[in-house]
């Protein structure tokens, strides 16, 4: 699986680090120093993969996914420093697909980088498409639709809606949609799950402040109900 591959990463070593072990991979990889120019290179070249420092001059990691979200879905693996866990949920909520917090080992990295390109460019084959209600999952196109009309989502959300529209009805833990999202990465938290289902529930409920179709099961998980149940 060969991708193209952002990095914005300020510090000059790292970036060389991350760059030569991607083209050892067979990867192309670009390389910026700065938010600015990480968005100016994602808009102009849509790479396959950003991954992203926080830390970044002018226009800091969370502005830049900011932007990567709104122009797209182009995965982002965040890296940085700061590793507390409203940070960690910032990010997932912003939009970022994993995360890794400095030091890491370059194994941990690649194994990462590998996953999140599984995820959005190689999606199960010969599959029909899944339906729930007013959700239509496309495996092999990696396409959704909610009541007919596209929805965007980011490889981790559409793991979720992968999983619960094969399975409709089916009461989720969070335990186990992180197995579907980021298998049993040590760093995942049950808490970056509740928001994935935050963003989801943004884009496919009429009102996701009173979800009727991606419901919370107080006590044990979510589940996505099969059949419209629109206010």
């Amino acid at each position: 699986m060969c991708a193209h591959i952002l990095v914005a990463e300020d510090d000059e070593m790292q970036a060389t680090l991350i760059r030569r072990l991607l083209l050892q991979e067979g990867h192309t990889a670009v390389v910026v120093h700065d938010g600015r120019a990480a968005i100016d290179e994602a808009q102009s070249r849509r790479p396959d993969l950003v991954v992203l420092d926080l830390m970044l001059p002018r226009v800091d990691g969370f502005g830049v996914c900011r932007v990567l979200r709104r122009d797209g879905d182009v995965p982002v693996l965040m890296l940085t420093a700061r590793s507390t866990e409203d940070d960690v949920l910032l990010g997932l909520e912003l939009g970022a697909d994993d995360y890794m917090t400095k030091p890491y080992s370059p194994r941990e990295l690649m194994a990462r980088i590998r996953a999140v390109l599984r995820r959005s460019m190689a999606p199960a084959r010969n599959s029909p498409l899944q339906r729930a209600g007013c959700i239509t999952v496309d495996p092999i196109g990696h396409l959704v639709t909610c009541d007919g009309n596209p929805v965007t989502c980011t490889p981790g959300e559409f793991a979720i809606l992968h999983a619960m529209t094969a399975e409709p009805d089916r009461v989720f833990s969070r335990r186990q949609l992180l197995q579907y999202t980021r298998g049993h990465d040590r760093a995942s938290t049950e808490r970056a799950i509740d928001v994935h289902i935050m963003n989801l529930r943004k884009k496919i409920e009429p009102d996701p402040r009173r979800p009727v179709r991606l419901l919370t099961v107080f006590g044990v998980g979510y589940k996505l109900v099969d059949g419209r149940h629109d206010a």
